[in-house]
């Protein structure tokens, strides 16, 4: 099994905070990260373990381990007892790790009841990072990032992605409230699944499915909330050209994405019109997942002017503004630089980052052109 870069700041603010909250997908690692870090673990989807731990709370509030309560937003009474016990001793860190699909409900009790005693730490599905060099970057873009998706054991993709997304629609997202029948959220999968990298638009997208474009807005919000969608907002910098006002769409996980899209193997997909949306849609969530694994705070946009001037994504974080294209070939040319620097010089980037499948970088100190590993290696040095 792959390390868990997201371990090393999980330990961190448990040794600063009474209590950790460990959120992202379902099927993304929670478990199997928390259980390395206390075998005191109760899963609250299953009343055996919602029993046991109401037997058992006195001798766990007075004991030292660390108390993993997973899946905690099926057991809302349990926030204000976590409370109770924090306060009843503020000083003492490293007491509860609690782990949920972010739903709604887990986030509403979040905020009301453990503001100030808790941090939160987001694991998403493997990313390029994790995976070490013995399994190439083309196997997680095919089939993404998720454990028991594929990058383990190839013969499980797609079947375990269409499984999940019927999951979601037909069990966890109606619980959480999302006021949609499981076909329609069918649809829906189907219907963002062909706007991958493409700007958002509510009004289209509801003719579509017969539905208001405030009730397709609104369903996104869930999609969002349960790490499946990624909205990344346009950039406005103080510049005198039009730009576009709406965000752009991507799936999180490429392996989701392609199941949706019936991609079956690595040619398949080099064959799409749409392959380089995809890609860019990769190479945008490994450069934000790197960030969340080592707890840099960041702002991720994308900048497009009226008369053609773009730039993938805008990061503005600790070192700076950057700006960063992506290019589905190996063999980048002076345009590509040429038309990266004019954009990012509207922006007036700190740095310019042209990521392609080039196997031979060039750097300058504003510019490098490279590949996904060299761009997150640069990111993060």
């Amino acid at each position: 099994m792959f390390k868990r870069l997201l371990t090393r700041q999980i330990k961190e603010k448990l040794s600063r905070f009474p209590a950790v909250a460990l959120l992202g997908p379902r099927q993304s690692g929670k478990t199997t990260l928390a259980k390395t870090l206390s075998s005191t673990y109760f899963d609250l989807e299953q009343q055996t373990d919602q029993l046991k731990l109401d037997l058992q709370w006195d001798n766990l509030v007075q004991g030292t381990d660390l108390t993993v309560l997973d899946e905690a937003q099926v057991m809302p009474g349990i926030f204000p007892k976590i409370r109770g016990a924090v306060d009843q001793n503020r000083k003492r860190s490293g007491r509860f790790l609690l782990l949920g699909s972010v739903s709604p409900a887990l986030m509403r009790n979040v905020s009301e009841s453990l503001a100030g005693r808790l941090a939160i730490c987001e694991l998403q599905p493997f990313i390029l990072s994790e995976i070490g060099k013995k399994r190439t970057g083309d196997e997680l873009w095919l089939r993404g990032g998720f454990p028991d998706g594929g990058i383990l054991k190839k013969k499980d993709y797609p079947d375990w992605e269409n499984d999940y997304l019927t999951l979601l629609a037909e069990r966890d997202l109606p619980a959480w409230g999302l006021p949609a029948k499981p076909q329609m959220t069918k649809r829906f999968f189907k219907m963002l699944a062909a706007y991958h990298g493409q700007i958002w638009n509510a009004s289209t997208v509801s003719g579509s499915l017969g539905l208001s474009y405030h009730t397709v807005n609104h369903y996104l919000e869930y999609l969002q909330n349960a790490y499946l969608v990624l909205l990344l907002p346009p950039y406005h910098a103080n510049i005198r050209k039009r730009l576009i006002k709406s965000p752009k769409i991507f799936w999180r996980d490429s392996g989701l994405l392609h199941a949706l899209l019936n991609i079956p193997d690595r040619e398949t997909l080099l064959s799409q019109p749409w392959v380089g949306a995809s890609w860019e849609g990769w190479c945008i969530n490994q450069i934000l997942g790197a960030l969340k694994t080592v707890g840099e705070n960041y702002d991720a946009y994308f900048f497009r002017s009226s008369d053609g001037y773009e730039i993938d994504l805008v990061l503005k974080f600790s070192k700076g503004l950057w700006a960063f294209e992506f290019k589905l070939t190996g063999s980048p040319t002076l345009e590509d630089v040429k038309r990266l620097n004019v954009a990012a010089d509207l922006i007036r980037a700190d740095q310019r980052i042209l990521i392609t499948r080039t196997s031979y970088p060039e750097a300058g100190a504003k510019f490098l052109s490279t590949n996904i590993r060299g761009g997150l290696k640069r990111l993060l040095s």
